[in-house]
């Protein structure tokens, strides 16, 4: 069984993101979507609310699981057992921050193969960091995420405005 990992923060999940994961659905028998702490950020969503904006939106999706992992994406792809890891590329300028980090990896665990998917171009603009501004002033999110992430980003943000 080929797995690969799809690592990434997740704050929130975006089409852009769902874009890449849905392609790598289709390449590898299993995906795991590995949705990381990130220590050094301060996420709008817990870990545990992101896994759950995952695991809804990506129901109809059999060979993906959605986990926590914390540390080197490399450390949790020898620990699913992946052979490759999953990375989305946007812009030109993702790809040298993306290309050191499968650099650093293939010495880390020469066994595991980066795979870089380009997202469409109609998602290339999308990133969760403009979503939470976009949504922190009341702006329209619909071509940006799920209805389902749009909801609980609205509530968010309501409540923020609220404290």
């Amino acid at each position: 069984m080929r797995t690969a990992i799809c690592p990434g923060s997740f704050d929130p999940v975006t089409y852009g993101h769902l874009d890449i994961i849905g392609r790598a659905a289709l390449i590898f028998d299993k995906l795991i979507v590995a949705v990381s702490y990130n220590p050094g950020k301060n996420p709008l969503f817990s870990i545990e609310e992101r896994i759950q904006l995952l695991q809804g939106v990506l129901s109809n999706y059999p060979n993906i699981e959605v986990k926590a992992f914390s540390g080197l994406t490399v450390d949790a792809a020898i620990e699913c057992k992946a052979k490759a890891i999953i990375r989305g590329l946007r812009v030109v300028s993702d790809f040298e921050n993306e290309f050191r980090m499968a650099l650093t990896n293939q010495k880390l665990a020469c066994h595991i193969e980066t795979v870089f998917l380009m997202t469409k171009a109609e998602y290339s603009f999308i990133s969760s960091t403009t979503v939470k501004e976009v949504a922190s002033f009341g702006g329209s999110l619909r071509s940006l995420v799920p209805p389902l992430v749009e909801e609980k980003l609205r509530e968010k943000f309501k409540r923020c405005h609220e404290d």
